[in-house]
Parts: structure tokens; C-alpha cells; sequence
């Protein structure tokens, strides 16, 4: 199980980028345009610097839902591969069994 900490601030960083998604985009679509001057993206790349930096979807890491453990992760399942193997030996998973050859 993984620290109850590391586990609530991902969680606040999924809470800001959902937050500070649009004004991302639209402060990045301005940064990029190369239309405008040189001034005007200069200023859309310093309001983007001065949003929170938690903000920025690149900081949220992948966790399984079940044990908060950022490794192993499958994205599928949203778990981890301990956790997915443990309850697939417990029947808990539908369809998925123990194989055997």
C-alpha cells in the first residue's frame, strides 16, 4: 500500500489539471499562433509559467486504484500487476483465469 500522502497529492494534481485545462489551451493556442506578435505569445508563455505547476498534465502519475502503487501500472485495468494478479487468483476479475500449460 503506498503512502496515503503520495496517493492525495496526485490526487490534487488530477483536481488542478482538470481545473486549468481550458485556460492551458487556450493560453498554449496563443503561445503557438504564429500570427500574433512576438509580444503578445511572449505574454500567453508567462501567464502559462504562472499557473500552478501542479496544474500541468505531464505531473499526475498513472496509480492503481486499488493499492496507490505507481509502478506496474496496466491502463487498461487502472491496477497495478500485483493487485491484478491477487484478485484474478480470487476470481474477482471476469473472464480472466489462472493460466496453466
Amino acid at each position: 500500500m503506498a503512502k496515503k500522502a503520495s496517493v492525495e497529492r496526485n490526487r490534487k494534481r488530477e483536481r488542478l489539471a482538470k481545473r486549468y485545462a481550458a485556460k492551458r489551451d487556450q493560453l498554449k493556442a496563443v503561445a503557438r499562433d504564429q500570427e500574433l506578435p512576438v509580444e503578445e505569445r511572449f505574454a500567453a508563455q508567462l501567464k502559462l509559467a504562472s499557473l500552478p505547476r501542479n496544474s500541468a498534465p505531464t505531473r499526475i502519475r498513472n496509480r492503481c486504484e486499488v493499492t496507490g502503487r505507481p509502478r506496474g501500472f496496466y491502463r487498461k485495468l487502472r491496477m497495478s500487476r500485483i493487485a491484478l494478479r491477487q484478485l484474478a487468483s480470487q476470481g474477482m476479475i471476469p473472464g480472466m483465469v489462472k493460466s496453466s500449460w
